[in-house]
């Protein structure tokens, strides 16, 4: 009696496609396995790259058409007793399946992984044929909405007949992706042969309260189990065993219960390990193998908690592992490519690791994506990263008659059933924004109607599925996990500060608010928020069709604006810019490193702000920040911090600096008063700086506030260290440090100053200095460094230093070096740089180096821990720099503001 056979149907060669409604079209190699009919016509020349130039536009027949692919294959030996079965991990999206002439199954979701069995269907002698039909999932989406003529259709990006069919949503077309209606095999599709097989392991666990002790309930399914089948449980840690059970088989269902004491639990990665137990389950008929399965898992205690504040409204909304409260900065995730096949395992941990490298504990899996593959999970169990899963509904008003909630609800059992094992995955939403969208049409909903039967018959008959179906399906399969209605719910609305969570978009949308003051539009736990910038120019190369040579190869061209999907960007961009940075649209360099920087002000203005209302027990004011978004699908300008290329943009780093363990903020402040009620010449007005630290830490520290200030028209500088005695920054926390005026000399107050001979300023001293401040420690230690600048930034005098310093300095690895007998000269070649030290003789905003040829990031040579650093005079910064060798500073360029 044989094991369960795995035959995977992704031979290239045997797999063919051709366009089914034209009798004339010929059949076409595939690229590759699994695959989609862009990337199959793109391999065969019939359309051109849609991510290149207007290209998007050249190909949208493509999903308004049916397509077919074909792949042929021997019979397996089938021994007695066995069954041959089709399994179809995912077929995008409306399909038909026909076996040797027989039609065999019809999918109508993208997300569903479907079974068939075909023992009898398999040919004996000749090649079997497995044809599938993909139908445009367009045509029939419009179709489906004209038969359903009273639901109220409607949404927020893509065609709204998008609502009526379950396929990506993104796919549509998004404010930051185009619209690519792909179709296709985009999952593997394999050949199983068994007598028995377990159809699903899986578990629930359970720690402790004092985290001392840990409960895992192992259950394998068993399909085509007989009497006397067994399954043997194995549990092991880094290769060693440490429990196992052995379990007869009643009713296709086998149970072990295992218990720990002392375990070894899986924390954020900015707390602790991530250790993975392994879960195993051997199927055993008579001592007869017949199936084998494993799962990876972690123990923590994870909950969200919901309870009321010492001194504020409202409750709190934060995530706590293994009895931490954790601060969850972080980001929003989007799929990685308009075409997932092209993704891979490697650049999911790229991206992955990208996150944990900027210090980011959480990302958001958001709604109007896709499951995400297990890769991506994986790689976020491994390196400790926090996952926000939405399920898959994005920004409408969804339909709920019969056929589409029964779909809605096998398509939610089957991928919770894929993914509930991963410790990565710590809260389940029902929807993006479907509920925010509700309240802009002024859709039906009393919340004081608890008839789910009665939500049906209202104008958002979508609260049925989030919740009661989605409710219903997480209670009952991740009975530990958290769910949570929509992103953003909570409150009296949407978009209540004071309840769950919001998605504050009142910068660059809405309201277009300034993000200096992002401290007045906090939440609980802020979802989403954002601000756009531009990639990197090679980036922009990369889709102009005739790179560094194209005609549109500038800020405003029809090309470089057709890759921004935003609507209004022109006006909202050039808003932020103008209220902010000194900026102009050439060199075209400039400019992007112009959106790049004003993009980093604005989201570190957000992360410190909001950080500083994490303020400890029954003071967590703001719990989380998740900005929108890290990634983007296709080269483009979007609010991404990293782009499509994992290029980061200097949000990236801006973002990484301020989730550091320890980070100091800043805000500046101005206060004008009348000298009485009868005048408005007279005046008084004062300078300050708020001053606080933010300790994500969970251990106290004792520090010292130095402060440097230097004047940015007069260069004076001076030292301040004595405006401050020691504080305690208690842990996990932030805490208050000071408020003071900016030390200024009343020597150039208010003076006409003679720049050159030609320029005259005014001083305004306190308005033209800049602060700086450094925590040390009790040893003198320097553990963080913020500067701040004068703001608007456009008002701000820059000087142009005369002397900026970069010196390479080696790896401790490669210090020891031969020299020739009787000669200074190194046999070795140059030694490996660790490090950039940088100094400037003016204060210098947002520098950036840059190797000059290659381009940095064309190959991904050469990459900085940092960049976009201030720098102050008589300050020496050192950055960690991969890809450089000491001697190469003539390699480097910088830019900056003002430059």
């Amino acid at each position: 009696m044989a094991t369960r056979t795995v035959i995977p149907l992704d031979d290239r060669q045997r797999w063919m496609f051709r366009q089914a409604d034209c009798p004339t079209s010929e059949w076409m190699d595939v690229r590759d396995m699994p695959t989609n009919v862009h990337v199959d016509l793109l391999h065969n020349g019939i359309i051109s790259n849609p991510s290149i130039g207007k290209g998007e536009n050249d190909c949208q027949w493509v999903g308004e058409k049916s397509w077919v692919y074909r792949v042929t294959f021997p019979t397996p030996t089938v021994g007695s007793g066995k069954k041959v079965v089709l399994a179809f991990d995912g077929l995008d999206t409306i399909a038909t399946i026909v076996l040797n002439g027989k039609e065999i199954l019809k999918t109508k979701d993208m997300f569903i992984p479907e079974r068939v069995v075909v023992t009898k269907i398999l040919r004996s002698e000749e090649v079997n044929i497995l044809e599938i039909t993909f139908d445009s999932t367009y045509l029939i989406g419009k179709k489906l909405v004209e038969q359903h003529p009273n639901h109220r259709w409607g949404c927020w990006n893509g065609d709204h007949s998008r609502l009526a069919v379950r396929k990506a949503q993104y796919h549509y077309g998004w404010d930051w992706g185009p619209c690519l209606l792909t179709c296709g095999p985009w999952r593997p599709i394999n050949l199983e042969v068994y007598h028995s097989r377990i159809s699903d392991l899986y578990f629930t666990t359970e720690v402790g309260k004092s985290l001392k002790s840990a409960e895992v309930v192992a259950k394998a399914e068993v399909e085509g189990d007989r009497d006397g089948d067994e399954v043997n449980f194995e549990i092991s840690l880094e290769g060693k065993m440490i429990g196992a059970e052995r379990v007869k088989v009643k009713k296709s269902l086998a149970t072990a219960t295992f218990k720990s004491q002392n375990p070894k639990l899986w924390y954020p990665h900015t707390y602790g390990e991530q250790p993975l137990y392994i879960l195993s389950a051997t199927l055993c008929r008579r001592r007869a193998l017949l199936d084998t399965a494993s799962k990876r898992f972690g123990l923590r205690r994870a909950r969200v908690i919901q309870r009321k504040l010492d001194d504020a409204p409202g409750t709190t909304f934060l995530f706590e592992v293994n009895n931490i409260p954790i601060f969850c900065g972080g980001s929003n995730w989007i799929p990685a490519d308009s075409f997932i096949q092209s993704i891979g395992r490697k650049r999911y941990y790229d991206w992955v690791k990208m996150a944990v490298d900027g210090n980011q504990v959480m990302l958001r899996a958001w709604g109007g994506g896709i499951f995400e593959e297990q890769d991506f999970y994986e790689a976020c169990d491994e390196m400790g990263v926090l996952v926000w899963q939405d399920f898959l509904f994005a920004c409408g008003n969804y339909p709920a008659h019969q056929e589409f909630l029964d779909l809605v609800k096998r398509e939610a059992v089957e991928n919770v059933k894929l993914l509930r094992h991963h410790p990565s995955i710590v809260i389940w939403s029902g929807n993006n924004e479907d509920y925010q969208y509700r309240e802009t049409e002024n859709l039906e909903y009393d919340p004081n109607d608890q008839d789910p039967e009665n939500w049906l018959r209202t104008t958002f008959p979508a609260r049925y599925i989030y919740e009661k179906i989605l409710v219903d399906v997480t209670k009952e399969l991740v009975p530990g996990s958290y769910y949570h209605f929509g992103s953003p719910y909570g409150g009296k609305d949407t978009t209540d500060p004071h309840i769950g969570d919001i998605h504050q978009w009142n910068v660059w949308h809405g309201t277009q608010e300034k993000y200096q003051d992002f401290d007045k539009l906090a939440g609980r736990f802020v979802s989403e928020f954002g601000m756009e910038a531009f990639p990197d120019i090679t980036t922009v190369d990369s889709y102009l069709q005739d790179r560094k040579l194209d005609t549109d190869r500038y800020p405003q061209s029809s090309t470089v604006d057709f890759h921004n999907k935003a609507a209004g960007h022109e006006r909202r961009l050039a808003l932020y810019l103008a209220e902010n940075i000194p900026y102009t649209l050439e060199p075209f360099e400039q400019y992007i490193y112009c959106t790049q920087l004003m993009q980093a002000e604005c989201i570190s203005s957000a992360y410190k702000l909001w950080k500083r209302q994490w303020k400890g027990p029954g003071q967590e004011y703001c719990s989380g920040a998740l900005v929108w978004q890290l990634n983007d699908c296709w080269a483009c300008t979007s609010w991404s911090i990293v782009d499509y290329y994992l290029r980061p943009k200097l949000a990236y780093f801006a973002v990484k600096r301020e989730l550091r363990p320890i980070s100091i903020g800043l805000k500046r402040t101005v206060h004008t008063t009348f000298a009485d009620k009868y005048t408005r010449a007279y005046t008084n007005t004062v300078h300050k700086i708020e001053m606080w630290a933010c300790n994500l830490s969970l251990d106290a520290h004792e520090v010292f506030a130095h402060v440097r200030t230097c004047n940015l028209v007069t260069g004076e500088q001076a030292e301040h260290g004595n405006l401050f005695t020691r504080k305690l920054l208690l842990p996990n926390r932030s805490t208050e440090i000071s408020e003071f005026e900016i030390p200024v000399s009343k020597k150039y107050k208010d003076k006409v100053l003679e720049l050159t001979d030609d320029i005259t300023m005014t001083s305004e001293e306190e308005q033209q200095t800049v602060v700086a401040v450094y925590l040390r420690n009790k040893d003198g230690d320097q553990i963080a460094r913020a500067v701040n600048w004068p703001e608007p930034l456009k008002y701000a005098y820059l000087p142009k230093p005369k002397s900026v310093k970069l010196k390479l300095t080696p790896n401790v690895r490669d210090v020891k070096r031969t020299r020739a007998l009787g000669t200074g000269e190194d046999l070795k070649p140059p030694q490996t740089a660790s490090a950039i030290e940088i100094s400037s003789d003016v204060p210098v905003k947002g520098f950036v180096l840059e190797v000059v040829e290659p381009r940095w990031g064309e190959d991904r040579g050469v990459s900085f821990e940092d960049r976009g650093v201030d720098l102050m005079p008589g300050e020496i910064i050192s950055i960690a720099v991969r890809g450089l060798k000491c001697g190469d500073e003539e390699r480097l360029t910088a830019r900056y503001l003002g430059m």
